[in-house]
């Protein structure tokens, strides 16, 4: 598991109670400036979510799990087939195929949404030249994916999971015994509507806690609708 979202889990966990928002503001902070709702001609495609599940040794060691991340990427999937009212008449999907052409590109949008969650989300720290906006581009790196789809814009999702093994969990419980607290498993991920004509990040939304479970179809569904929360609907 790359460090950095190992820093960006602890942090998000540590400060998520201190992010509680009003509905109304929390909504203002997930959009970009000017953006308030994709036009009703506009067409949507939706990438196949950057996810990874992992099972926390007993030192706390995250140890990636293929079996366990392809079942939630099978939920997720499956759970984003719900959502054709609130995504619009006009979306498409990528395949899995069309993946490996913009594996790069779902690579750029995982480190760019890290820094909107740090930055913009989080304010640790606030970047002065952003003016406390959501203020992020993909840049030009988005130009194939609109001349492949035909697409005005897309929908990225970057997600990451860990549980706690047996082994984990017996050692939370005998630490506690001794009054020292250890964490089980963590849930972050990252949700980004990107405008393909200019590479905007126009809406953006997270999550982060200690609970949520990809593997099982109802646990995942609730874990998309966090992520969609105030998605921006066509006029």
């Amino acid at each position: 598991m790359p460090i950095h979202w190992m820093r960006a889990a602890a942090v998000a966990v540590a400060l998520s109670a201190a992010l509680a928002t009003p509905a109304a503001l929390a909504q203002s902070r997930n959009l970009a400036p000017g953006f308030t709702a994709r036009p009703a001609a506009s067409k949507l495609v939706v990438v196949p979510a950057d996810m990874e599940l992992f099972s926390l040794s007993a030192g706390g060691i995250p140890e990636p799990r293929a079996d366990w991340t392809a079942e939630a990427q099978k939920h997720f999937a499956v759970a984003l087939k719900g959502k054709a009212e609130l995504l619009g008449a006009r979306t498409a999907d990528l395949s899995e195929k069309d993946m490996d052409e913009f594996a790069q590109l779902n690579a750029l949008h995982g480190a760019v949404a890290e820094a909107v969650f740090i930055h913009h989300m989080l304010g640790m720290p606030q970047l002065p030249t952003k003016d406390k906006l959501l203020d992020w581009s993909l840049g030009e790196a988005v130009q194939p994916l609109r001349a492949k789809t035909g697409a005005d814009y897309a929908l990225f999702f970057w997600v990451r999971d860990s549980y706690a093994s047996a082994e984990r969990k017996a050692a939370m419980v005998a630490l506690a015994l001794l009054g020292v607290g250890i964490t089980g498993g963590q849930q972050i991920g990252y949700a980004s509507l990107v405008d393909l004509q200019s590479g905007r990040v126009v809406w953006f939304n997270n999550l982060a806690r200690m609970s949520g479970d990809l593997r099982e179809a109802k646990p995942a569904e609730e874990t998309l609708d966090s992520l969609l929360a105030h998605f921006p609907k066509q006029q």
